[in-house]
């Protein structure tokens, strides 16, 4: 599932051409994603400028001049593109997943400075969703989101606040998306390989018994930042379906330390240590158990 710097890359990607366009049409081409879309979107969506492209954890914000947000989440397989990027001209130039029976939704917007094209949202399995807001507070999947990880507001202090006697695992804690937004097993997993903290600590105890932050849990901040700066800065990371809105895939999963690579050794420096897999709440974590220890 695309994580922060996947819907970031996407955010990255259309801004530069729709922001400031007119949506003349919306064409929905089934009634339903994951849930049923949102009653009269169409009708109020058309004749609209839009006026802001952004993000909030993992969900695309667009912001039209009706003073309406359109929120998508792109589940594991959703993208949008552009159909002048000639990416789904047939027979040949499909990528996996942009087939025509996959374009659920397509807006005919007018840039006035790119003019007339198509953006298409498609999703062959089609567990991503689009909602309608007059105001995003209303938004229950935006409610309680803990503070963006490239913010002023997430930082070592923060995470101690948050993590005082908590006895869940620290991956678990990294996870819960009121502790930090956006956040999921790939960056985390990579967070904690450079900050070189088991994934199944306890996230109390990074924090002194003043409720201050330990060195570990600096370093942890500071990871989390940095990964997702990196992954950001080459396009996020493609493991199977997600494109960006060029239809390009990610480069970060070549920078892997850890996630995805279970019996190689590990990269740090120096380190002996080979990169085990364990199960935690369901999902695989990926870690080294030489090199990541308790703080």
């Amino acid at each position: 599932m695309p994580e922060l710097p996947e819907v970031e890359t996407v955010r990255r990607g259309l801004e530069p051409w729709i922001d400031g366009a007119r949506i003349d049409k919306v064409t929905l081409n089934r009634p339903n994603l994951r849930f049923p879309f949102p009653e009269h979107l169409a009708e109020s969506l058309e004749g609209q400028t839009i006026i802001s492209v952004g993000r909030r954890a993992k969900y695309l914000l667009i912001g039209l001049s009706n003073g309406k947000t359109v929120l998508s989440h792109l589940g594991m397989t959703g993208s949008w593109r552009f159909a002048e990027h000639g990416i789904d001209k047939p027979p040949r130039y499909y990528e996996p997943g942009t087939e025509p029976k996959h374009d659920h939704m397509v807006w005919d917007i007018d840039h006035p400075k790119h003019g007339k094209s198509h953006l298409i949202y498609a999703d062959p399995r089609r567990f991503g969703f689009i909602d309608l807001y007059d105001d995003l507070a209303d938004s229950p999947y935006l409610k309680d989101l803990g503070p963006e990880p490239l913010g002023n507001d997430f930082n070592a202090d923060e995470m101690a606040e948050k993590f005082a006697g908590k006895k869940s695992p620290i991956k678990a804690a990294l996870l819960d998306q009121r502790v930090v937004a956006g956040l999921g097993n790939i960056y985390v997993a990579e967070a904690l390989h450079r900050s070189h903290i088991l994934p199944t600590v306890l996230a109390g105890t990074l924090v002194t018994a003043r409720g201050k932050p330990k060195a570990a849990l600096e370093d942890l901040s500071n990871a989390v930042r940095q990964v997702l700066i990196e992954a950001i800065e080459v396009g996020g990371s493609t493991l199977r379906d997600f494109r960006n809105a060029e239809g390009g895939s990610g480069y970060f999963q070549h920078r892997f330390a850890v996630y995805d690579r279970e019996g190689e050794p590990c990269p740090t420096p120096m380190c002996t240590g080979t990169i085990e897999r364990i199960v935690q709440s369901g999902r695989s974590t990926f870690f080294c158990p030489v090199c990541q220890k308790k703080p």
